[in-house]
Formats: structure tokens, sequence, C-alpha cells
């Protein structure tokens, strides 16, 4: 059986190159919902949501945490510029608690609106995190329902 047609995929942050590779799917959230790229995508550009990148080759998924930022797609290549992003073993889980655990007590408080919006914010990031450390890399066989 021939191996699935690929893109180029890199993502990039400020700070540094996350990926800079092949993948055959990726599945990433824009702020109108989820896109997924497969090879001989159409050129576009979407603009990035907070939320989990999926980046997927044959039987392996990996999963990044994605901050916002920008997704074009152009001659069978995927360029990601993140405002930020971190792979699950980049992600310090007990600090992550501790913020969603801050969040929830300042959710209590009479605070200005301004400050509830950067909270909300703070705590989406915070939950993106959380989802993605549970899933570092996995095979398509643990993906599927028993």
């Amino acid at each position: 059986m021939a191996a699935a047609p690929t893109l180029h995929l890199r993502i990039a942050t400020p700070e540094n190159v996350k990926y800079d590779d092949e993948a055959q799917m990726v599945i990433m959230r824009c702020i109108t919902g989820d896109m997924g790229i497969l090879a001989g995508h159409e050129a576009i550009s979407a603009i990035l949501d907070y939320g989990v990148l999926r980046i997927v080759n044959g039987d392996e998924e990996r999963r990044m945490a994605v901050f916002g930022g920008i997704a074009q797609v152009s001659d069978n290549k995927l360029t990601i510029l993140a405002n930020d992003a971190q792979w699950p073993e980049d992600i310090d889980m007990a600090f992550v608690e501790a913020e969603r655990d801050r969040m929830a007590r300042r959710s209590q408080e009479d605070l200005d609106d301004l400050t509830i919006q950067r909270d909300q914010i703070l705590m989406r990031r915070t939950l993106v995190q959380m989802e993605v450390s549970t899933f570092p890399l996995i095979g398509r066989t643990e993906r599927e329902e028993p």
C-alpha cells in the first residue's frame, strides 16, 4: 500500500521553529472552527484561535497547544506563525494547575470587565495546555474505540 501524500508543515513562534517536516494531515483550531489540511489543499489563509493542533503521519498523531496566530496554505506547504505554541513535554503541569485554581478563585471576586476578559483568556490557555498535555504521542490503535 502506498504512503499517503504529504505536505510540508512549518510551525514557528517568535522564539523558535517548533516543527519543520512533512505531514499527511493537520487539523488546526481557527477562529471560525476547526480546519483540516491535506496534501494538495487549495491556497488559503486563516486566523488561528487558542486550541489544539493535530499533526497526523500514518498511525501516529502529535498534538500541540497553539495560542493564536496565522496559517497559510500555498504550493503544498502549510506555514503557521503562532503567537505561542507548546508541545506536551514543554508544559509545566504544576504551574498550569496552579493557574487554573487561581483563575477559579478570582472568578468569585468582583473584578472590572478588562480583568475578567484577561482572566478568561488565561483560563482558555490553561484548558488547552491541560488537554494537550494528556496526548504526547499516540498511535492510531490507541485512538480507536474498543
